[in-house]
Order: C-alpha cells, then sequence, then structure tokens
C-alpha cells in the first residue's frame, strides 16, 4: 500500500537559495531509492523561503530506510542552521 505524504519546509530570509540548493540534492538521492514513487519539490509563489514537498512511497518498510538514509541525515545537519522551525509533515490518503 502506498505511502503518501506532503511535507513542508521554511527557510529563514536571505537562505532561500542555500536551502534551495541543499533540497535538490535532497531530491536527486531520494529519487534513487527503489522504494520511492515520487519525490517532488515545490517552491510557495507567494513566500520564497517556503518549500513543499509530495512524496509517494511504495511501503512503510521503505518510507523507513529513506527516513534513515545518509542522505537524509546530511540534509538535516546541512540545515539546521537556516531551517525557520521544524519540518511539517503530513500522511494523508487520497480523498475519494
Amino acid at each position: 500500500m502506498s505511502i503518501y505524504l506532503t511535507a513542508l519546509v521554511k527557510c529563514k530570509p536571505g537562505t532561500t537559495a542555500q536551502m534551495k540548493g541543499y533540497l535538490q540534492q535532497l531530491v536527486a538521492a531520494s529519487t534513487q531509492e527503489a522504494a520511492c514513487l515520487q519525490y517532488e519539490l515545490y517552491q510557495s509563489t507567494e513566500d520564497e523561503t517556503q518549500f513543499i514537498f509530495h512524496e509517494t512511497w511504495a511501503d512503510q518498510p521503505g518510507l523507513d530506510l529513506h527516513n534513515g538514509q545518509p542522505h537524509l541525515q546530511t540534509f538535516k545537519q546541512q540545515i539546521a542552521d537556516i531551517i525557520d522551525g521544524t519540518v511539517t509533515v503530513y500522511k494523508t490518503d487520497r480523498a475519494a
């Protein structure tokens, strides 16, 4: 059963380009994972510091594996000083 996630990441003003670079590296690495069916990055047109991920994972074990990947751990370290708040993740199902 597929897992659908929407994740929100906001950076501090003046760090948008840096955050975007880190996010793009994360997308490149994550889309290489076997369980990754979708990993798309969007940027708000109203607030350039707001980024949104739409993710689809094949199953929970695949998502669990993703959450332990070195590239995700590196990303968390890279953004520690430029993130505004925390990453908000919504686990969803498609509405019928």
